[in-house]
């Protein structure tokens, strides 16, 4: 019989006699029961509980938003959240809690994070997000090996970039 039909069984039978003494026999089990699950549901805590910033250590940023030219928008407030959070899982400390604070801000904490990395997790943090389009010549690098070599030369609109 599981636990939980145990208690369930001894909880019916509590409501269902009129004795005093039984009754008062019936609820002190019931309490030991209930306490002996609930102790064996969180051992071993450090296991199951998750500690926080106040407990375990780590750090917490506010990022503000600039928008430039352009004003921010919800769906640039969420876009950059997932792009933080993407950076932040490269930490891996622990479950980090990342969401966005008013119109321009996205509060950052993560919990166990070394004072070692708190830096590291600030300059990953602060770096602009750059992509860029070029065009690359239509040839799987075979001018290039010819430049290498000396028998070609760069067409005049193209340069070469490491």
């Amino acid at each position: 019989m599981t636990p939980a039909y145990t208690f369930l069984i001894l909880f019916g039978w509590y409501f269902a006699t009129d004795h005093g003494a039984r009754k008062r026999m019936l609820a002190t089990a019931l309490v030991v029961l209930l306490v002996a699950f609930s102790l064996v549901t969180i051992y071993p805590p450090d296991k199951k509980i998750q500690l926080g910033l106040d407990i375990k250590g780590g750090t917490s940023f506010l990022i503000k938003l600039m928008g430039g030219d352009k004003e921010i928008t919800p769906q640039m407030l969420e876009q950059a959240v997932e792009v933080i959070r993407k950076r932040v899982d490269y930490f891996g400390g622990g479950e980090p809690i990342i969401s966005p604070v008013g119109k321009d801000r996205i509060l950052v904490q993560i919990p166990g994070l070394s004072t070692e990395k708190i830096e590291e997790a600030r300059q990953q943090l602060s770096r602009v997000a750059k992509l860029e389009f070029r065009i690359v010549y239509p040839d799987n690098g075979q001018r290039l090996q010819g430049v290498d070599a000396g028998t070609e030369v760069i067409p005049p609109d193209y340069k070469i970039e490491v």
